[in-house]
């Protein structure tokens, strides 16, 4: 990872760097080797990738993998996030999900285009939540939350989520997010799966917490919630 080595894309994004930011996401995203961050910011990130994504550039770069740096993933997410194509959107998703290492770039990977074939995008989501990959897993469900928690909701994608276990705090903390979501935009729909059990005991209690925590959830359902906590964590988690 030494300057010598460095790609033009590196040398760029070393240009950008902020040493305090790079400290901040240091602690933010502990998963990952701390070498491997850069520290560029967000929405410098984003301007990048607007103007890389006509380019020839852009195109080398989405073939080079794996980065060396969790900024070029960074990058890497944004850019397949502004093609408006949903085919070459999906193609270029599935080449990078084996690669994403971190819930950073798993979360900001949201490709506006998969709005455009929500059939399709929804037998991709069965194939991603299946996958022994976690962060391929927390991608399937944040599509779930993203794509399919308001009109185009079903229980079918409920049922599945609710089946997934993980020994994966990263996957469980998703499937937390997703009901606690639910709740908040279905909560009539949501509400069974938490009075039955339907979770793992750790995302169960966590699903409540998150719920608790949102704005959208009326008093009287928070207090009903709060009585559905599971006292006694058994091990299933």
């Amino acid at each position: 990872m030494g300057m010598k080595s460095q790609t033009p894309i590196q040398k760029k994004l070393f240009l950008l760097q902020d040493k305090k930011y790079k400290l901040f996401q240091q602690k933010l995203i502990p998963t990952i080797p701390a070498n491997t961050i850069i520290g560029v910011r967000t929405p410098t990130l984003r301007l990048f990738a607007k103007k890389l994504v006509e380019t020839d550039e852009a195109a080398e770069f989405l073939a080079a993998l794996p980065h060396a740096y969790f900024d070029e993933n960074q990058l890497h997410a944004f850019i397949i996030a502004a093609n408006k194509n949903f085919d070459d959107a999906l193609a270029a998703t599935e080449l990078f999900l084996p690669y994403i290492d971190n819930w950073a770039t798993c979360d900001q990977l949201t490709p506006k285009a998969f709005k455009k074939n929500l059939p399709v995008l929804y037998e991709k989501i069965k194939t991603w939540i299946a996958s022994d990959k976690p962060y391929t897993v927390r991608f399937g469900v944040g599509m779930l939350l993203n794509f399919f928690l308001d009109e185009y909701f079903t229980l079918d994608s409920a049922k599945r989520v609710a089946r997934l276990r993980s020994s994966e705090y990263y996957v469980n903390m998703m499937i937390a997010w997703y009901f606690a979501t639910a709740l908040a935009k279905q909560y009539d729909a949501a509400l069974p799966f938490i009075e039955q059990r339907k979770l793992a005991v750790w995302t169960h209690n966590k699903t409540i917490q998150k719920a608790c925590e949102s704005y959208r959830i009326s008093g009287e359902q928070k207090t009903y919630l709060r009585t559905l906590k599971q006292q006694h964590p058994n091990c299933d988690f």
